[in-house]
């Protein structure tokens, strides 16, 4: 199963020949995705058959209620509160006395997960604060022959200004290769890189077409190794992404009211999560609020209804009918406009923005930053300060990679909200009918994967 993130329909056709291939041989089926459409949730939603308020991923971070801290992009199996499929199949194939192995290659939820091979981002942190990027792989012998025939993976192509083909193209490799060599009963690999340029520039932007021309390669690179090896190949999506004209800052209006609160420091500002009434952990197009007290709800309502580019605000029965009744989940919940999207600012001046706020920190940050995508254009020659401040770093200097602007209008395209049509995801197999009808709710295709397995439970 192959996760070309952010595929639709409307993106398909002469450009992308290898997709459009098995889309002839086969069919293709619009996925009705799930409330957040962001990976961590939809991920979960596929692998699991069942929706956020079940599986408990209710955004790719949410506030960690007993800590006080919000988290984005945890990798922790155990944070998904479901079995999964390649759980679902070993159990069943146990039960018949078969054989089951699985890979996962940069899907997420990766990290203890009970597969029998894994490669995922994985930094090494050191006391002084500084990173070393790199992937773990699992097991050693695994380990050994991807680094001989791959090299070290491209980590600067996977997320940031810099991010693009390679970081595709090398997990496209790595898939080839776990195909051929280790012939896992059930595959996973996660492309990423269409996704990017539809954030910076929108779907509409000219160069979508060139992208999805390179990832098509990269796709059609694992489906040709897939049929070598005797497998299947699917092909599928997270969400579609949508144009946008609006950033919406929740947090700005919350602390300009009075709702949140904020800790001023040597290192800027930073949200005081324990004395703020109220504050908004934001995802795309939809962000939760926690709010401290229950006698605020109304009051914290009203004002974000209010609030230019929001959509709707869902609370209580509403919140349970959009699949989001889980207590991970903020007590109101946003749903942007269609031509908008939520940024995570909070301070009021820029000057007391906290020094994460210019980087790369997907982990600090108590909000997706997709402005991470972009070089500052402030900055007349971005790489050649960040050349400078690696060598800085080299040198033993401490200095932050302060690259990334602060203007969240900069962004042009996003997703959250669940797209229909020709927008929605999709899912293209050979045998389409393997799945069900289109609209395929996303929550069916696990068992679409272990009826292929020939796992179905029951069997």
């Amino acid at each position: 199963m192959i996760d070309v993130v952010g595929l639709t329909a409307s993106l398909l056709g002469d450009h992308t020949p290898d997709l459009s291939a098995l889309r002839r041989c086969g069919g293709l089926l619009h996925l009705d995705g799930v409330l957040p459409a962001v990976t961590c949730p939809a991920q979960a939603s596929l692998l699991t058959g069942l929706g956020p308020e079940h599986h408990g991923v209710v955004a790719n971070g949410w506030l960690h209620r007993d800590t006080g801290e919000v988290r984005f992009w945890n990798q922790s199996r155990r944070l998904v509160q479901a079995e999964m499929v390649y759980d679902s199949a070993r159990r069943v194939a146990r039960s018949q006395g078969r054989p089951f192995t699985c890979a996962k290659l940069f899907f997420w939820f990766n990290q203890g997960a009970d597969v029998d091979f894994s490669v995922t981002p994985k930094p090494h942190y050191g006391c002084d604060g500084a990173k070393a990027f790199d992937v773990l792989i699992e097991p050693a012998e695994l380990d050994r022959r991807v680094r001989r025939e791959l090299g070290p993976f491209p980590f600067a192509s996977f997320w940031g200004p810099l991010a693009g083909l390679r970081s595709s193209d090398w997990i496209s490799r790595c898939a080839e290769l776990v195909l051929t060599e280790v012939r896992p009963h059930l595959t996973l690999v996660y492309l990423p890189h269409l996704d990017y340029d539809l954030q910076r520039y929108g779907p509409s932007d000219p160069r979508t077409r060139d992208r999805a021309t390179e990832v098509d390669g990269c796709a059609g690179r694992v489906i040709e190794a897939a049929r070598r090896s005797g497998a299947t190949p699917v092909v599928l999506s997270e969400y579609g992404i949508t144009d946008v004209s609006r950033a919406v800052l929740p947090n700005r209006r919350l602390r300009e009211s009075g709702w949140l609160s904020v800790r001023k420091g040597p290192f800027g500002e930073h949200i005081d999560v324990f004395g703020s009434r109220a504050f908004a952990v934001v995802d795309h197009q939809l962000a939760h609020v926690y709010v401290r007290e229950a006698k605020d709800q109304p009051a914290v309502r009203s004002l974000l209804e209010g609030v230019e580019g929001v959509g709707r605000v869902l609370e209580g029965a509403e919140r349970r009918q959009a699949g989001l009744d889980h207590p991970r989940a903020g007590e109101l919940v946003l749903l942007a406009r269609e031509d908008s999207w939520f940024a995570y600012p909070y301070w009021l001046e820029d000057s007391e923005a906290p020094d994460f706020a210019r980087t790369v920190d997907i982990h600090r940050k108590p909000g997706y930053d997709p402005c991470e995508l972009l070089f500052d254009p402030a900055r007349r020659f971005p790489r050649l300060h960040v050349a400078r401040r690696l060598l800085g770093k080299k040198l033993g200097f401490r200095n932050r990679l302060d690259v990334i602007p602060l203007d969240p209008a900069l962004i042009r395209g996003s997703h959250g909200l669940v797209t229909r049509g020709q927008e929605s995801p999709v899912l293209l197999s050979e045998a389409p009918s393997s799945f069900g009808a289109s609209p395929l709710p996303m929550t069916a295709v696990r068992s679409g994967l272990l009826g292929l397995l020939g796992l179905a439970e029951g069997e």
